[in-house]
């Protein structure tokens, strides 16, 4: 009975010593460490060399969109702006007044939009212009330029209700959105476009009536100026954050971008300040004789 009393007394010994052991490697983060550092671990070396993005691309269904595009019929950057300060988003997502409308409808306001952001980014070119050549050489240069260097492969991702976004070399005279393709982009669905940069063919774009806001007129080609780096990925665009998916607001007034995790409630609070103002103006129309317009009703 000693024996096996002794025994028993050694191996319960043993036993609360490895608990207690065990206990404190935990307390103490010695266990825990391998783990923590699996769970935190971040891209090699080598794969940050390899280019790494940080902000992830939410992507959203038609019926998202349509849904959320519903919420903001009408609504004019102003009341979107009041709705941005009622969810604490004071002087976020306005776009610097350089970009402003090409052309303005002010008795039906054609040229304001809404629409769901898919975004697009060109950067100026380091690659040499091409040297003086015949037509055919020229022509074959420029082709390969637009194909391999400065394609648009964002096209198949515009849909009804796309606002398509364009972080573009502000500096390059470099005319990427002209009256051909603007047209074909808004053939796919796209309601409107805005750029930190140029565009060209001016007039006819006035004409076609598409809207367009941005910064200043460019007269070149892309090709000897400016490249493709990406597509649908978070870009700065008037000095705002822009990321897929986003609501852009649009009228005489700029740009505005709603992101989307804020968007019901900016358009809520945004409809009744709408329809306030709607409402007090109607009556001043009344009182001043003046029949009613776009505006009112």
């Amino acid at each position: 009975m000693h024996t096996r009393s002794s025994k028993t007394t050694i191996v319960a010994i043993v036993l609360i010593l490895i608990a207690a052991l065990g206990f404190s490697l935990v307390f103490s983060g010695s266990y825990s460490r391998p783990a923590l550092a699996n769970q935190n671990a971040g891209p090699s070396t080598q794969d940050l060399r390899a280019g790494k993005n940080y902000i992830p691309t939410k992507v959203y269904s038609v019926q998202d969109d349509e849904q959320i595009l519903k919420f903001f019929e009408s609504l004019r950057v102003a009341d979107v702006s009041d709705g941005m300060d009622k969810v604490g988003l004071t002087n976020t997502g306005l776009m610097s007044p350089e970009i402003h409308a090409l052309w303005k409808d002010t008795v039906h306001y054609k040229h304001r939009f809404i629409g769901i952001a898919v975004t697009v980014r060109y950067v100026p070119t380091n690659k040499p212009p091409a040297s003086a050549m015949e037509t055919g050489p020229f022509d074959r240069w420029v082709g390969q330029w637009y194909n391999q260097l400065s394609s648009e492969p964002f096209v198949p991702l515009i849909r009804k209700g796309t606002a398509l976004v364009i972080d573009d070399a502000p500096d390059s005279d470099v005319g990427s959105i002209g009256s051909n393709n603007i047209m074909g982009w808004q053939v796919h669905g796209c309601v409107g476009v805005v750029t930190n940069a140029t565009a060209r063919d001016t007039d006819e774009i006035i004409t076609e009536k598409v809207p367009l806001y941005f910064r200043k007129p460019g007269r070149g080609i892309r090709p000897g100026r400016n490249e493709i780096e990406s597509v649908n990925r978070p870009i700065v665009c008037g000095g705002v954050l822009v990321e897929p998916g986003d609501v852009i607001v649009a009228d005489g007034d700029g740009v505005i971008v709603v992101p989307r995790a804020h968007a019901k409630e900016v358009a809520e609070y945004a409809k009744a300040i709408l329809d306030g103002d709607k409402a007090g103006r109607r009556n001043l129309y009344k009182k001043l004789g003046l029949p009613p317009d776009d505006s009112v009703k």
